[in-house]
């Protein structure tokens, strides 16, 4: 079954050595279009930011701290890993798409499912605020970093879209900033100034964010749909294996340090939930990847995690319940 297995992988990755050949063709205004609604929906969140969260580290500095480290260092780090160790079973655009994915900050439906699992939703909420904010200059040190690191690792034996890709990481600072920082600053001082307003536009601004990245995830594969078909069963492996590391080390840690079972459910949820909208994003800027290069893997592994994550955090809530419904009786018992 094994080896049944393994020979199914490895035809699915040579023939995917025909995805990365794929080029982001969006022309000027769609781009202005897309970012501008990019920088709404994060003004958006940042209305749902108080500054009182942050303080909230202090409160449970070792859940707090040990979430940080899951998701800002030891993700980007184990991702490099995985990497490496399947060097000989994907292309070098998807292992880029990885690293893009795990230098983004966690995904604000994280409080969602946090909430659902009954885990320590308070937390959560703290972790995505901390890691949305770090954002502006994390996202574009950790794919700048380990990005520069693949690069240097593969060295000549790298494809033609990888020896040409040079990334950039003042400008992907600079474009992150401009996307993410700014309008964060302004909601969380928009949110501080005029409360009722903010509390009215809360919820719609969550569902115009949830419509803007299934539009977004539209976009990336209606122009390359029969690829992505083509290519799906090899593009699920990928995203499946790379998001069980994310939410294996969440609980992993959250195990090895002993830390409340609800806060144990969190890290693991924030860590396995990524904002790969963010990346999609930084994907279709020209002025960091120019639209000559060939990013079909970056492409479809960003886009995929997007919606593997919220498949794979509703199986984990729902497995979080289970199992606290199990020692329940089992106390009663």
């Amino acid at each position: 079954m094994q080896h049944t297995f393994f020979y199914i992988f490895v035809c699915m990755y040579e023939q995917l050595l025909n995805l990365d050949p794929i080029r982001l063709n969006f022309s000027a205004n769609g781009m202005r279009v897309i970012n501008f609604v990019l920088a709404l929906v994060m003004f958006g969140v940042a209305l749902g930011i108080k500054p009182a969260e942050f303080k909230n580290v202090f409160k449970k500095p070792k859940s707090a701290i040990l979430g940080l480290t899951c998701q800002l260092i030891l993700l980007p780090a184990m991702t490099f890993l995985l990497i490496v160790l399947l060097k000989d079973h994907i292309t070098p655009m998807v292992a880029m798409g990885m690293i893009l994915v795990a230098a983004c900050p966690g995904g604000n439906i994280s409080n969602f499912m946090s909430s659902l699992s009954k885990a320590n939703v308070e937390l959560s909420v703290t972790l995505t605020a901390i890691t949305t904010s770090t954002a502006t200059f994390m996202t574009p040190f950790n794919f700048a970093f380990y990005g520069g690191l693949y690069t240097r690792y593969l060295s000549r034996s790298a494809g033609t879209a990888l020896q040409t890709l040079h990334i950039d990481l003042w400008q992907t600072f600079e474009t992150v900033f401009i996307l993410l920082g700014i309008p964060l600053i302004l909601g969380m001082l928009f949110s501080h100034f005029f409360p009722k307003i903010t509390e009215k536009l809360k919820k719609p601004m969550q569902i115009f964010s949830l419509l803007f990245f299934i539009a977004l995830v539209a976009i990336s594969f209606s122009n390359n749909f029969d690829l992505f078909i083509r290519y799906i069963g090899y593009i699920l492996i990928i995203v499946f294996i790379h998001n069980a590391l994310a939410l294996g080390i969440g609980y992993g840690v959250g195990s090895a340090f002993r830390v409340p079972y609800k806060d144990r459910r969190t890290i693991t949820i924030e860590t396995g939930i990524q904002n790969s909208g963010l990346g999609l994003v930084l994907l279709f800027n020209p002025k960091i990847f120019p639209p000559e290069l060939e990013l079909g893997g970056m492409l479809f592994v960003t886009a995929w995690w997007g919606v593997w994550h919220i498949i794979s955090g509703l199986g984990v809530s729902v497995l979080f319940n289970w199992r606290e419904a199990r020692r329940t009786r089992k106390a009663v018992a």
